[in-house]
């Protein structure tokens, strides 16, 4: 079914030279699924702020639609303008507007910023519409929030100033999507809430990110996944049947879209679109991604 849900990837800037071609590789077999835009990350405290500049421009200049993550701490109105104004120029439209990570070892952020909300406005004062702004929801709440009504409350003062759609961090728990979505709605907020979607592939780096960002693997997943042992096939086999269902169900709820958290592969992602039916274009109906774009 072809509608007007947006299926879109998540890359992080490479570091190395082999990361870069790897992530050309990567990019030009998910080209060949049709996302609508590929975004790029914005490391702790800025740390990739020249990696996701780059990666982004090669990405528009490849011809494919760019959308980088934008991160105020640790960052000055004057660096997040000249930033913005480098997007604005090579065409960049869209953005991701995050309050972002402290480095580690940083007491407080030295920027001009505090939260998400005012970066949102900020980009609103200076540059009107010209940007659409993304930003991030947290269905089993943001690790640093009091509460979840204090993260709600973040989240409706982060579309109040301007946000016109959202990326939730990943989860594993289909009701803690719906619950948000509801209890967003019900606090006047009607933007498209896109559920991010992780790819079971390692559990030992899934269980490090999901213990410092927050996101529950339930009980049940966790225990099968650490039953297999170092059986990576195993693990992949059943990391794709639990996201499948996962996704399946989101949609059929009428989730307005999925964003795939890639980790810079393909294979996986490739496969869940494969599995859950999604549009893919005819082989004319995208532009080729050479390596040097």
């Amino acid at each position: 079914m072809h509608d007007n849900r947006i299926f879109s990837v998540e890359f992080s800037p490479p570091r190395t030279a082999e990361g870069v071609e790897k992530l050309r590789a990567t990019r030009s077999d998910l080209a060949r699924l049709g996302p609508a835009y590929y975004s790029v990350t914005f490391g702790a405290g800025g740390s990739t702020r020249e990696g996701t500049l780059s990666t982004a421009l090669e990405i528009h200049r490849a011809g494919l639609r760019a959308v980088p993550h934008l991160s105020c701490i640790a960052s000055s109105r004057v660096e997040l303008r000249d930033l913005l104004e480098t997007y604005r120029a090579a065409g960049i439209r869209q953005i991701v507007a995050l309050r972002g990570d402290l480095p580690s070892g940083m007491a407080a952020s030295n920027g001009d910023f505090r939260y998400a909300a005012d970066l949102v406005a900020y980009v609103r004062a200076e540059f009107g519409a010209a940007f659409h702004i993304e930003v991030a929801a947290y269905p089993e709440m943001h690790p640093q929030a009091r509460s979840p009504a204090e993260d709600l409350r973040h989240f409706v003062a982060k579309v109040q100033a301007g946000a016109d759609s959202a990326i939730t961090q990943y989860f594993y728990n289909g009701d803690a999507y719906l619950r948000f979505v509801d209890e967003a709605a019900r606090a006047g907020c009607t933007v498209p809430i896109v559920p991010g979607v992780m790819p079971i592939t390692n559990f030992s780096q899934l269980a490090r990110f999901s213990d410092s960002c927050g996101a529950e693997i339930p009980r049940w997943i966790r225990r099968r996944l650490e039953s297999f042992g170092d059986d990576r096939d195993s693990i992949r086999a059943f990391g794709l049947d639990v996201v499948t269902t996962l996704c399946e169900r989101l949609l059929a709820h009428g989730a307005p879209g999925l964003h795939f958290y890639t980790m810079n592969s393909a294979h996986a992602t490739t496969e869940l679109w494969r599995r859950l039916g999604l549009p893919v274009p005819t082989s004319d109906a995208f532009p080729p991604t050479t390596a040097g774009a």
